[in-house]
């Protein structure tokens, strides 16, 4: 895929829209739309699905504070993003709506532990210190996990939009 002015565009306002859903659904914790977003990206654009990924992250920074909290978001978002490039591209629909849907479910499931090397680096953590920190966090990446899980759903409809939208601004 060529990246052209179109498709910047597009990668720009993925990148807000990533944002705004985030902070919209800011009162709830841990329950976004951003795995969701970055699994049809992925899908879609591929490589390229790292710029509205990095958008979003940048938008965290500077709209959140570039603090010690922002530094995972680094890698963080990327793990998701490198889960899907890993995945068969020929899977059947019914079989890649259920594969997509646990990828993004495990990625918040697993986000505390995704999280706790740079907790670990950053606060000069041990060992049990580390764990007691993803203990801490556990319920919170249960609701992370259940909730990527159901916005899931939405991922193959949204693949389908979005590769539509993409040939139209071919």
């Amino acid at each position: 895929m060529k990246l052209n002015t179109n498709r910047m565009a597009v990668f720009g306002l993925m990148g807000a829209l990533m944002y705004v859903a985030r902070q919209v659904m800011s009162a709830l914790p841990n329950i976004h739309l951003t795995g969701m977003f970055i699994v049809v990206m992925t899908v879609v654009y591929r490589r390229q699905a790292l710029y509205p990924l990095y958008i979003f992250v940048l938008m965290e920074g500077l709209f959140g504070g570039f603090n010690t909290w922002w530094l995972p978001y680094l890698y963080i978002w990327t793990v998701l993003w490198g889960a899907v490039m890993l995945l068969p591209r020929n899977m059947k629909p019914k079989k890649a709506a259920v594969v997509y849907a646990l990828v993004c479910a495990c990625h918040g499931f697993l986000f505390g532990i995704l999280y706790a090397p740079a907790q670990a680096l950053i606060f000069g953590l041990n060992w049990e210190g580390t764990l007691a920190w993803i203990a801490r966090g556990f319920p919170y990446d249960l609701i992370h996990g259940c909730s990527n899980l159901v916005c899931g759903i939405m991922i193959m409809p949204l693949i389908r939009v979005v590769q539509q939208m993409d040939k139209a601004i071919q």
